[in-house]
Protein backbone atom coordinates (compact mmCIF):
# COMPACT_ATOMS: atom_id res chain seq x y z
CA UNK A 1 0.00 0.00 0.00
CA UNK A 2 1.13 3.23 -1.03
CA UNK A 3 -0.15 6.74 0.26
CA UNK A 4 1.07 9.81 -1.54
CA UNK A 5 0.23 13.19 0.18
CA UNK A 6 -2.89 14.83 -1.45
CA UNK A 7 -3.38 18.29 -2.28
CA UNK A 8 -5.20 18.77 -5.12
CA UNK A 9 -7.55 15.24 -5.63
CA UNK A 10 -11.15 14.14 -4.92
CA UNK A 11 -12.34 10.92 -4.92
CA UNK A 12 -14.62 11.33 -8.09
CA UNK A 13 -10.99 11.90 -10.03
CA UNK A 14 -9.48 8.44 -8.67
CA UNK A 15 -10.15 6.88 -12.19
CA UNK A 16 -8.13 9.57 -13.71
CA UNK A 17 -5.13 9.07 -11.03
CA UNK A 18 -5.31 5.39 -11.70
CA UNK A 19 -4.91 5.76 -15.43
CA UNK A 20 -2.04 8.50 -14.77
CA UNK A 21 -0.66 6.16 -12.16
CA UNK A 22 -0.23 3.58 -14.48
CA UNK A 23 0.55 5.77 -17.54
CA UNK A 24 3.93 7.31 -15.44
CA UNK A 25 4.98 3.44 -14.64
CA UNK A 26 4.39 1.51 -17.73
CA UNK A 27 8.22 0.48 -18.57
CA UNK A 28 8.17 -1.12 -14.89
CA UNK A 29 6.80 -4.41 -14.34
CA UNK A 30 4.43 -3.42 -11.65
CA UNK A 31 0.57 -3.69 -11.15
CA UNK A 32 -1.23 -0.81 -10.05
CA UNK A 33 -5.02 -1.98 -9.36
CA UNK A 34 -7.00 0.46 -7.40
CA UNK A 35 -6.18 4.39 -6.39
CA UNK A 36 -8.60 5.33 -3.29
CA UNK A 37 -8.68 9.31 -2.57
CA UNK A 38 -8.85 10.25 0.87
CA UNK A 39 -8.25 14.27 2.28
CA UNK A 40 -4.61 13.84 3.12
CA UNK A 41 -3.40 11.20 0.96
CA UNK A 42 -3.77 9.00 -2.29
CA UNK A 43 -3.74 5.56 -1.56
CA UNK A 44 -2.26 3.12 -4.45
CA UNK A 45 -3.29 -0.40 -4.08
CA UNK A 46 0.31 -2.07 -5.96
CA UNK A 47 2.64 -4.77 -7.03
CA UNK A 48 6.02 -3.82 -6.86
CA UNK A 49 9.20 -5.75 -6.58
CA UNK A 50 11.30 -4.21 -3.09
CA UNK A 51 14.51 -3.26 -4.86
CA UNK A 52 11.89 -1.06 -7.54
CA UNK A 53 9.96 0.71 -5.35
CA UNK A 54 12.25 3.66 -4.78
CA UNK A 55 11.77 3.97 -8.44
CA UNK A 56 8.28 3.94 -8.56
CA UNK A 57 8.14 6.23 -5.42
CA UNK A 58 10.66 9.01 -7.94
CA UNK A 59 7.67 8.19 -11.23
CA UNK A 60 4.84 8.90 -8.81
CA UNK A 61 5.97 11.98 -7.76
CA UNK A 62 3.87 14.18 -10.40
CA UNK A 63 1.19 13.01 -8.10
CA UNK A 64 2.44 13.15 -4.74
CA UNK A 65 5.06 13.02 -2.41
CA UNK A 66 5.37 9.59 -0.15
CA UNK A 67 3.48 9.61 2.66
CA UNK A 68 3.81 6.28 4.06
CA UNK A 69 4.21 3.19 2.51
CA UNK A 70 2.71 -0.54 4.38
CA UNK A 71 3.84 -3.92 2.70
CA UNK A 72 0.28 -5.61 3.65
CA UNK A 73 -0.02 -8.91 3.81
CA UNK A 74 -2.59 -11.34 5.63
CA UNK A 75 -1.22 -11.89 9.18
CA UNK A 76 -1.96 -13.48 12.34
CA UNK A 77 -2.76 -10.30 14.88
CA UNK A 78 -3.13 -9.70 18.81
CA UNK A 79 -7.49 -9.32 18.72
CA UNK A 80 -6.67 -6.45 20.91
CA UNK A 81 -3.75 -4.75 18.20
CA UNK A 82 -6.55 -5.51 16.02
CA UNK A 83 -8.60 -3.03 17.27
CA UNK A 84 -6.01 -0.73 17.94
CA UNK A 85 -4.95 -0.91 14.42
CA UNK A 86 -8.17 -0.52 13.02
CA UNK A 87 -9.35 2.20 14.58
CA UNK A 88 -6.06 4.22 13.77
CA UNK A 89 -6.56 3.32 10.41
CA UNK A 90 -10.64 4.07 10.43
CA UNK A 91 -9.87 7.45 11.82
CA UNK A 92 -6.69 8.80 9.63
CA UNK A 93 -8.82 7.37 6.31
CA UNK A 94 -7.09 4.36 5.55
CA UNK A 95 -9.99 2.44 5.60
CA UNK A 96 -9.18 -0.15 3.53
CA UNK A 97 -6.18 -1.63 6.10
CA UNK A 98 -8.96 -0.70 8.49
CA UNK A 99 -11.06 -3.42 7.18
CA UNK A 100 -7.99 -5.62 7.00
CA UNK A 101 -7.19 -5.19 10.52
CA UNK A 102 -10.72 -5.60 11.96
CA UNK A 103 -11.14 -8.27 9.57
CA UNK A 104 -8.00 -9.78 11.77
CA UNK A 105 -10.27 -9.11 14.73
CA UNK A 106 -13.17 -10.96 13.45
CA UNK A 107 -11.90 -13.85 13.03
CA UNK A 108 -10.97 -14.15 16.41
CA UNK A 109 -14.52 -13.91 17.72
CA UNK A 110 -17.59 -15.98 18.17
CA UNK A 111 -21.22 -15.37 18.24
CA UNK A 112 -22.50 -11.72 18.14
CA UNK A 113 -19.25 -10.24 18.93
CA UNK A 114 -18.80 -11.46 15.37
CA UNK A 115 -21.37 -9.97 13.79
CA UNK A 116 -20.60 -6.99 14.99
CA UNK A 117 -17.17 -6.39 14.13
CA UNK A 118 -18.31 -7.21 10.95
CA UNK A 119 -20.81 -4.51 10.74
CA UNK A 120 -17.67 -1.78 11.68
CA UNK A 121 -15.95 -3.72 8.69
CA UNK A 122 -18.75 -3.02 6.25
CA UNK A 123 -19.15 0.90 7.32
CA UNK A 124 -15.18 1.17 6.50
CA UNK A 125 -15.95 -0.88 3.45
CA UNK A 126 -18.28 1.98 2.33
CA UNK A 127 -15.75 4.56 2.60
CA UNK A 128 -13.29 2.47 0.83
CA UNK A 129 -15.62 2.89 -2.00
CA UNK A 130 -16.54 6.23 -1.56
CA UNK A 131 -12.73 6.99 -1.77
CA UNK A 132 -12.95 5.07 -5.77
CA UNK A 133 -15.94 7.26 -6.34
CA UNK A 134 -18.56 4.61 -6.16
CA UNK A 135 -20.53 6.30 -3.83
CA UNK A 136 -23.27 4.25 -4.53
CA UNK A 137 -22.36 1.15 -3.47
CA UNK A 138 -20.93 2.37 -0.22
CA UNK A 139 -23.88 3.85 0.57
CA UNK A 140 -25.75 0.36 -0.37
CA UNK A 141 -22.91 -1.22 2.02
CA UNK A 142 -24.78 0.86 5.06
CA UNK A 143 -27.76 -1.64 5.31
CA UNK A 144 -25.59 -4.73 5.84
CA UNK A 145 -23.59 -2.60 8.09
CA UNK A 146 -26.70 -1.76 9.95
CA UNK A 147 -28.06 -5.42 9.95
CA UNK A 148 -24.91 -6.36 11.18
CA UNK A 149 -24.59 -4.29 13.92
CA UNK A 150 -28.48 -4.68 15.16
CA UNK A 151 -28.77 -3.84 18.57
CA UNK A 152 -25.56 -4.63 20.01
CA UNK A 153 -24.02 -3.07 23.43
CA UNK A 154 -23.61 0.64 22.97
CA UNK A 155 -19.93 0.31 22.88
CA UNK A 156 -17.23 -2.11 21.66
CA UNK A 157 -13.70 -1.65 23.18
CA UNK A 158 -13.51 2.22 23.14
CA UNK A 159 -15.64 2.50 19.64
CA UNK A 160 -19.23 4.04 20.05
CA UNK A 161 -21.50 1.39 18.18
CA UNK A 162 -24.37 3.70 18.86
CA UNK A 163 -22.67 6.74 17.30
CA UNK A 164 -21.68 4.41 14.54
CA UNK A 165 -25.40 3.36 13.77
CA UNK A 166 -26.87 7.03 13.89
CA UNK A 167 -24.28 8.21 11.69
CA UNK A 168 -24.94 5.21 8.85
CA UNK A 169 -28.88 5.95 9.42
CA UNK A 170 -28.13 9.33 8.64
CA UNK A 171 -25.83 8.87 5.39
CA UNK A 172 -28.43 6.72 3.67
CA UNK A 173 -31.03 9.47 4.53
CA UNK A 174 -28.54 12.01 3.22
CA UNK A 175 -27.30 9.72 0.27
CA UNK A 176 -24.04 10.87 1.13
CA UNK A 177 -21.01 9.44 3.13
CA UNK A 178 -19.36 11.71 5.13
CA UNK A 179 -16.10 10.70 6.90
CA UNK A 180 -16.66 10.63 11.22
CA UNK A 181 -14.10 9.24 13.58
CA UNK A 182 -14.90 5.75 15.81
Amino acid sequence: MLHLKNERYCPEQSREVVYKARDLAEDMNVSIRVVRIATKFVELDVSVKKDELNTLVKKLSPIGSVDNIRHVVEEEIDKEQGIIDGIFYFNNERFWESHEAFEGVWKKCFGREKELVQGIILVAVAFAHAQRDELSIGIGMLSRALEKLGTSPSTYHSIDVDRIRKKAIEMQQKNDLPIFEI
